[in-house]
């Protein structure tokens, strides 16, 4: 079955009754959980991103709490990809690129600060790299005003 464009869906919907669209809706949030995070975003938490944001960073900050009890680097690994995994899904429902660095910025920080022996393992350093690698691609599609404050902070955790 091949899926249909993004343009042919929005002309049916267009020629769908309140109610049909309603029910689409909740039929496709029932199909899968990131339909239905996603649109519980839309609907509860896209009017104030900033709200949003101390939301996901609070959940950074318990992932990283959880990991202080942990000594060994292959847990500490399996860890941080998750809570980058976390992260890339929030970015994905902003869809927007300053408050996806500021995301990325927190999590470098919070893992320099961590006081994680992150030197001693090449994954854990991978990992740091792909995402400051990631930072300053997005970083490098703002404004020159936005990219010379997230530059700021993107020098405390090279330094």
């Amino acid at each position: 079955m091949k899926a249909a464009g993004i343009s042919d869906i929005k002309k049916e919907l267009e020629h769908l009754s309140q109610k049909e669209v309603l029910d689409l809706c909740v039929a496709l949030a029932k199909y899968k959980k990131d339909n239905k995070e996603y649109l519980g975003y839309l609907l509860f938490e896209a009017h104030d991103k900033n709200q949003f944001v101390k939301e996901i960073k609070e959940e950074i900050d318990a992932n990283f709490e959880a990991l202080r009890s942990q000594s060994n680097l292959y847990y500490i690994k399996k860890s941080l990809r998750k809570i980058l995994r976390i992260l890339s899904k929030y970015a994905k429902y902003t869809d927007d690129k300053g408050l996806t660095a500021e995301l990325y910025i927190y999590f470098c920080l919070k893992l320099k600060q961590s006081g994680i022996p992150y030197h001693k393992s090449q994954m854990i350093i991978n990992i740091m790299e792909g995402t400051l690698k990631k930072i300053n691609t997005l970083i490098s599609t703002l404004h020159p005003d936005l990219q010379n404050d997230f530059l700021i902070d993107l020098d405390k955790i090279i330094n």
